[in-house]
C-alpha cells in the first residue's frame, strides 16, 4: 500500500517533526497513532518513517507529530524551471500554481505586468502565503520530494532586468516561427549532458504590452509559441510546462 507523504517543518539526522496545520490534520482528521508509517520529506530527501510521538494540546494549543527516520527513499527531483507568471484572476492563478507544482516546477515568480488588473496587483502580496500553502499541499498530493519556491510578487521590469544564468523563454502571441518545443530542443542540444535551467514567462489576460515585448527582447528573453490558438493564461502555463516536462524528464 502506498504510504502517505508529509513535508517536515523541522528535522535532524534521525527525526522529523510536523507542526501546525499538517500535524492537526494527522491527529484530528486521520486519527494517527504512534507506529503509523509514512514517507517524510526532510531537507529535500524522502525517508520511510514511523510516527514516534504525538502532542496535541487542544484547539488552542500546539499540535506536533514526530517521526523516526528509518531509511531514505529514492525520489525524483523537480524540473529546473521557474514559471514567471503575470498575476491574473486569483482563483485561476491558484489552480495554475497547484497544477504547476504537480508538474514539477521548481519555483513560481508572480509578476505585475502592464495589463495586470490594478486591484489584483494591489492585493497580490496578501495572497502569497495562500499560494505557498497551495504549493505545499500539491507537493504532498503529487508525492514530490520538494516544495516549489513561491516568490514575492515583483514588477515585471525588475524581474526581466535581473541577472540570470538560466535560459529565458517567453510565450508571445505574435511569435509564429519558433515553437516552444523547437526552442527547447536547441537548448537541450546545447546543454549536452547537463540539465538546462529555464525561466518560462506567461503573460496576463490580454497579453504582453508592446513595450514589454521590446523589454523582454532587449534583455535576452527568446519569444516562443504554443501554436495558433489564443489560450487563457492558466491554460498556457500548464500546456507549456507539460511540453517542458515531456522533453526534460
Amino acid at each position: 500500500m502506498t504510504r502517505r507523504r508529509w513535508i517536515a517543518d523541522k528535522w535532524d539526522e534521525a527525526t522529523a517533526t510536523l507542526k501546525g496545520a499538517q500535524a492537526e490534520h494527522m491527529i484530528r482528521v486521520l486519527r494517527t497513532l504512534p507506529g503509523v508509517e509514512a514517507d517524510v520529506v526532510a531537507g529535500g530527501r524522502v525517508f520511510h518513517s514511523v510516527v514516534a510521538r504525538i502532542l496535541d494540546e487542544g484547539q488552542d494549543g500546539t499540535a506536533e507529530v514526530r517521526f523516526n527516520l528509518v531509511a531514505e527513499v529514492e525520489a525524483e527531483p523537480g524540473m529546473p524551471v521557474t514559471l514567471v507568471m503575470s498575476i491574473f484572476k486569483f482563483d485561476h492563478m491558484e489552480w495554475a500554481i497547484e497544477k504547476a507544482t504537480e508538474l514539477g516546477v521548481a519555483s513560481v515568480a508572480p509578476v505585475i505586468a502592464r495589463r495586470t488588473e490594478k486591484h489584483l496587483a494591489l492585493a497580490a502580496m496578501k495572497r502569497v502565503e495562500r499560494w505557498r500553502r497551495i504549493a505545499l499541499e500539491a507537493s504532498q498530493q503529487s508525492r514530490r520530494s520538494d516544495v516549489p519556491v513561491i516568490h514575492d510578487p515583483a514588477k515585471l521590469t525588475d524581474h526581466v532586468k535581473a541577472t540570470s544564468h538560466r535560459k529565458r523563454l517567453v510565450l508571445a502571441e505574435q511569435e509564429r516561427s519558433t515553437t516552444l518545443r523547437g526552442a527547447l530542443a536547441e537548448v537541450i542540444a546545447a546543454a549536452g549532458a547537463e540539465m538546462p535551467e529555464l525561466e518560462l514567462a506567461i503573460g496576463p489576460e490580454g497579453g504582453w504590452a508592446p513595450e514589454e515585448e521590446a523589454l523582454l527582447d532587449a534583455h535576452g528573453w527568446q519569444a516562443v509559441s504554443l501554436g495558433p490558438r489564443i489560450l487563457r493564461a492558466e491554460t498556457a502555463a500548464i500546456a507549456a510546462l507539460a511540453v517542458v516536462a515531456s522533453m526534460l524528464e
